[in-house]
């Protein structure tokens, strides 16, 4: 992976920032980068509309404040209009600009980088190209198959979480799991297109599900609880940030905390689970990471456990979903066409480790088939 990945037809970008450094600093780094060319650059929201129109790029990087119009009221735009271009979203470490990233991602935005806010200009710009060039070989692969298949850009795969009705959270018992198996939590990981697929599944998840559910998004810091805060608005279980030492409780999601690791273990006195939030090391360039996770619940938990991998890029999850699975765990992967990324349950399919490939509208109601979950349960 990395710079060194071709293409026969290059992906041409506008860069779209009210900051003057910003916009040179951006266009430095993809002039770096073989797959893509730049189709130009804007300082406002209204000039980069005018430049979608005659220039057609495929992709922007668009700033999400600036005067005017802003980045959210860009994409608005771009989403009313059904226009066929993709967006990676510059988001500032604010809660206003978390906020904003949140929307945009609900309203089809690709990904987000953060600008970082500390460092030298070269350690800065080094971490944008480190976010942004992954990004850019994701975007160009899919836009590739979803154009051999024949679909709609990915870009314009706009959120339907608010349009399409949930599913009945009735569900009958899957007779083929085994009846000796209690589900006591529920893991998930995931990545990009995570804020969009989330906001789905936790719609469609019975109130009462029984067990707790913790999750790794891979986002930074405010990031994280920004998403818990719009999940727990629409989901009828509670949703919140992760915090240390706190009781693992049932019929509750717990987001791992951005630029932190997440892991379940045994309170004091061995009678309950907690949560145990740490500072440990990056696990391939991952924290939080689902590895980490699916670890601890794999050692704790067994066979009374349930891995979900979900849309992303890399590979993360895998190795946890190995040690889960070989403990009797169950497995669930969310399948390659409703992926925004099909990159982090690739592996686990292909190993054949998964239990169950199930598209984003059926992964709630696989979750209760393996609970074996009824109404009023």
């Amino acid at each position: 992976m990395g710079d060194q990945v071709t293409t026969e037809k290059p992906l041409r970008i506008l860069v779209v920032d009210d900051s003057t450094l910003y916009r040179k600093t951006v266009k430095e780094i993809l002039a770096g980068i073989p797959i893509v060319r730049i189709a130009g650059s804007a300082s406002t929201g209204k000039m980069a509309l005018r430049q979608i129109n005659s220039l057609h790029p495929d992709l922007l990087i668009l700033d999400v404040e600036m005067p005017e119009m802003n980045g959210l009221e860009v994409l608005e735009h771009i989403a009313q209009h059904d226009i066929p271009v993709g967006v990676i979203m510059l988001s500032s470490f604010t809660n206003r600009g978390s906020k904003m990233t949140l929307k945009a991602l609900e309203l089809g935005a690709f990904d987000f980088i953060p600008k970082p806010v500390t460092g030298d200009m070269e350690r800065n710009k080094k971490a944008i190209k480190d976010s942004l060039v992954p990004m850019l070989i994701a975007f160009d692969r899919h836009r590739k198959i979803r154009q051999s298949l024949g679909g709609p850009p990915l870009a314009r795969r706009k959120s339907r979480a608010a349009t399409i009705p949930a599913a009945p959270a009735v569900f009958p018992t899957n007779q083929t799991a085994p009846r000796d198996r209690k589900i006591e939590i529920v893991v998930i990981g995931i990545s990009t297109g995570g804020p969009q697929a989330l906001s789905r599944l936790v719609r469609e998840i019975p109130s009462q599900l029984g067990v707790p559910i913790a999750i790794v998004q891979h986002m930074p810091p405010i990031f994280t609880r920004e998403l818990a805060n719009r999940l727990d608005s629409q989901s009828g279980l509670s949703v919140k940030e992760a915090e240390n030492n706190e009781s693992v409780l049932p019929n509750t999601i717990y987001i791992a905390p951005g630029g932190r690791h997440m892991k379940i273990v045994n309170s004091a006195d061995s009678d309950t689970k907690q949560i145990s939030i740490t500072d440990d090391l990056p696990e391939n360039n991952y924290k939080p990471s689902a590895n980490y996770l699916f670890r601890s619940v794999a050692d704790l938990y067994g066979r009374h456990a349930l891995g979900v991998i979900m849309t992303g890029m890399g590979s993360d999850g895998m190795l946890g979903l190995r040690l889960m699975k070989r403990q009797g765990a169950a497995i669930i992967a969310q399948d390659p066409k409703t992926c925004v990324v099909y990159g982090m349950p690739r592996g686990p399919i292909e190993t054949g480790i998964v239990d169950a490939v199930v598209p984003l509208d059926k992964i709630s109601r696989a979750i209760c088939d393996v609970m074996q979950w009824r109404p009023g349960e």
